[in-house]
């Protein structure tokens, strides 16, 4: 063979090979997205030591006090929006609802097919909020919580186990999988920092003891 045709050879397979896998790349399905990542474990721990320790007091809480799934973006909410983030191969109607896709719950690593199974969890609950000094606040600000897209305190998960979390926080209830953990803490410490919330003692103290083995 020719050195002529024994380099048009190399280059023809050369140029095979990167359309295969330029193919292989467009047909796989994407990474399943998260909650924006939350800080690190040191900078967690620094901010907690700075929160204010205080009694809950759920004295006057409603939850239609916190405007939530409110309209992001065309007719896309923020429910929407959530599920299109964190799924895989999401596909959405005109009216913006999730009608084909996947969805790995992170809290306890079921993987769901139908967005009906899904919930979205306000990380830090909006009854917790409240308690935790949310009752002082506008509505403009409650609803900026209970839709905040920017810090990790929105997340979609099955929904029965969001339903049995309920409101409650790091003391009483943290998700089964414990790869999870110190994820989930490090994003609970972030969001009660970002927006001046306090913590109670037990709180506390269970937030330091997960944040001490991350």
């Amino acid at each position: 063979m020719s050195k002529f045709y024994a380099r048009r050879r190399v280059s023809i397979l050369a140029a095979l090979t990167g359309l295969i896998a330029s193919a292989a790349l467009f047909n796989s399905p994407s990474a399943s997205a998260a909650l924006p990542t939350p800080v690190s474990a040191t900078t967690a721990r620094t901010y907690l030591a700075s929160l204010t320790v205080a009694t809950e007091d759920r004295t006057g809480y409603n939850r239609d006090l916190f405007p939530h799934w409110i309209t992001q973006s065309g007719t896309c909410n923020t429910r929407e929006v959530v599920l299109k983030r964190d799924g895989t191969n999401v596909v959405q109607d005109s009216a913006c609802a999730a009608t084909s896709g996947s969805w790995y719950s992170v809290y306890e690593g079921a993987t769901w097919t139908a967005a009906s199974d899904l919930d979205i969890d306000h990380l830090v609950p909006l009854a917790e909020a409240w308690d935790s000094g949310a009752d002082s606040w506008t509505t403009a600000r409650r609803q900026s919580f209970a839709n905040d897209l920017t810090r990790p305190q929105l997340i979609a998960v099955t929904d029965n186990v969001n339903q049995s979390k309920g409101d409650q926080d790091p003391a009483t209830w943290m998700p089964s999988r414990t790869a999870y953990r110190c994820t989930y803490v490090r994003a609970w410490v972030q969001v009660k920092y970002y927006y001046g919330l306090s913590v109670d003692s037990a709180e506390k103290s269970a937030l330091t003891s997960y944040l001490a083995s991350c």
